[in-house]
């Protein structure tokens, strides 16, 4: 799931708005709100692994075709990713300033809410299950609780330290924007050709 900590890294949404609290509300209202983003993962990835395994379970090709749609989706994310630009600083600025709570609340709203956490989950995480394993669903919560904690542990870090070190990080999120999409488009070549 190494694989899994390198995406994570991507800036996006969930990242942003935990840099916001960050910047606007300090260390801990960041880390809260990355915290918060980690369990609205969570919550999509309880909604894969339900829909993975009715897939798996009533159609003989749905692994399969669930693979093929999740690396065109992989590559479509690799495509933005690549041509993204950078999250900045008078971006995350406009964010309200929010009590411990909100920043929690919100930040797993952030993620529940959107729906391309759960297409993104639903592409990524099928490619390491193993038929023979057992039941695709418990593999599916296994690696979707590790992705899940890990993106809330970066986000959190990313909120925390957006303060201090804004303004050395963003000449670096282009490069992490870049290796991202290098990352995404193996992962989709890898669902269609291996």
């Amino acid at each position: 799931m190494g694989v899994g900590v390198l995406v994570n890294m991507a800036p996006g949404a969930d990242v942003a708005f935990a840099m916001s609290c960050g910047l606007a509300g300090g260390t801990k209202k960041g880390a809260v709100a990355g915290l918060g983003v980690g369990l609205g993962v969570f919550f999509h990835i309880v909604l894969a692994a339900l829909g993975v395994s009715a897939i798996v379970a009533t159609f003989d090709g749905g692994l399969q075709t669930l693979r093929l749609i999740g690396a065109a989706y992989l590559l479509y994310l690799a495509i933005r990713s690549w041509v993204a630009t950078p999250i900045t600083e008078t971006y995350a600025i406009k964010a309200p300033v929010l009590t411990i709570g909100q920043a929690f609340l919100r930040g797993a709203l952030v993620n529940v809410l959107n729906p391309k956490p759960i297409l993104f989950i639903l592409a990524f995480l099928p490619q390491f299950i193993d038929p023979t394993a057992g039941p695709a669903a418990f593999q599916i919560l296994y690696f979707g609780v590790i992705f899940a904690t890990t993106g809330a542990l970066i986000t959190a870090a990313y909120g925390a330290f957006a303060g201090r070190v804004a303004r050395r990080l963003t000449p670096r999120l282009g490069l992490i924007h870049k290796a991202t999409a290098v990352l995404l488009f193996g992962l989709a070549f890898q669902l269609v050709f291996l």
